[in-house]
């Protein structure tokens, strides 16, 4: 059977944000067009960051998939290790403040910047 590879920024139990891959089965459909089930998603939000967008450390408030539509996107991480997503390329960002803690920015979350000379256009998929 074949799968689609799910990259996933999540949050450890450490607290800090790591990358993992999981497969999504493509167990529907036909041979020539292989299909996941349905995935549940509640909106849409579009998003287009200039040529020089950085963020600040944040934690995504909700898991939600994130498809990135045109341009390039880094996402660095604590450990001092990056990532780069380009146009056609995804991650399912879920990683979000542990319960209870306060956000500590030399601990928790992740940051984003636009890469390149293209703005960054980036699709929000919000999940329940």
């Amino acid at each position: 059977m074949s799968h689609f590879t799910q990259v996933i920024l999540f949050t450890d139990t450490d607290g800090r944000a790591r990358f993992r891959d999981e497969a999504i089965a493509l167990s529907e459909g036909t041979p020539q067009s292989m299909l996941s089930p349905v995935l549940p998603a509640t909106g849409l939000q579009l998003r287009q960051s200039p040529v020089g967008f950085r963020s600040q450390w944040h934690c995504t408030p909700k898991p939600q998939w994130l498809f990135v539509l045109g341009g390039a996107m880094e996402i660095g991480l604590q450990d001092g290790s990056s990532r780069i997503f380009k146009a056609g390329e995804h991650f399912f960002s879920a990683d979000t403040l542990p319960d209870g803690a306060t956000f500590d920015p030399a601990v928790h979350g992740h940051w984003s910047r636009q890469v390149g000379d293209e703005p960054l256009v980036t699709a929000f998929v919000k999940v329940p």
